[in-house]
């Protein structure tokens, strides 16, 4: 089950428009891959790091947001380290992690429902044909998604620690896979049946 990932505020990040954010998060993310290596990085970076500050969230926010996905950063540097050397594995991994911040940044300021409408909102020109509701549901969906599975591994990690697996990566990965994607089948058909509630 999905949970809300919004943390209440009355910041101006908070109080800005969904469209605003979603527009934002676009920018950020296209400079990051488009722009200068590190320059861009450094100021997507700042940017990023300037809207937590502006929203009132703690590094602790920042911290959750990252955690999910520790091990997968950790693989993609080693991997880019053996490719390329230090110097492009770590600014592979710092913009990801920059474009995780970012995403976290928006969910953790904005409620889903408001989301869903930003996001509609930048849809609107688009053709009739469509579906837009369906994709601005799926995208809103899709970044909860993250804070799910942290609070899944979390969960996981509490109960093989209890039969002293804690250390053991199949006992924590497994049950996490099954739990994911069964997580990720209800998320299908809530796409399906909220977008179908919309069309009616």
């Amino acid at each position: 089950m999905l949970t809300e990932a919004y943390i209440p505020g009355t910041s101006p990040l908070h109080r800005a428009r969904p469209l605003w954010k979603v527009l934002g998060l676009i920018v950020i993310c296209t400079a990051l891959f488009a722009g200068p290596g590190w320059p861009t990085l450094g100021l997507g970076g700042a940017a990023v790091l300037a809207g937590f500050a502006l929203a009132r969230l703690s590094p602790r926010h920042a911290v959750r947001a990252l955690r999910p996905l520790i091990w997968i950063l950790a693989l993609l540097f080693a991997v880019q380290l053996w490719l390329s050397g230090w110097a492009l594995a770590g600014f592979v991994v710092l913009r990801f992690a920059v474009l995780i911040l970012a995403a976290a940044l928006i969910t953790l300021t904005t409620r889903s429902s408001e989301f869903v409408d930003g996001l509609m909102a930048l849809l609107a020109p688009a053709p009739a044909w469509v579906p837009k509701a369906r994709i601005a549901l799926a995208i809103s969906l899709a970044l909860r998604f993250l804070p799910m599975v942290r609070d899944l591994l979390e969960e996981i990690r509490q109960a093989q620690a209890a039969r002293g697996l804690e250390r053991n990566l199949i006992a924590l990965a497994v049950p996490l896979l099954l739990r994911a994607l069964k997580s990720a089948d209800d998320i299908s058909a809530a796409i399906y049946a909220r977008s179908f509630d919309a069309a009616d």
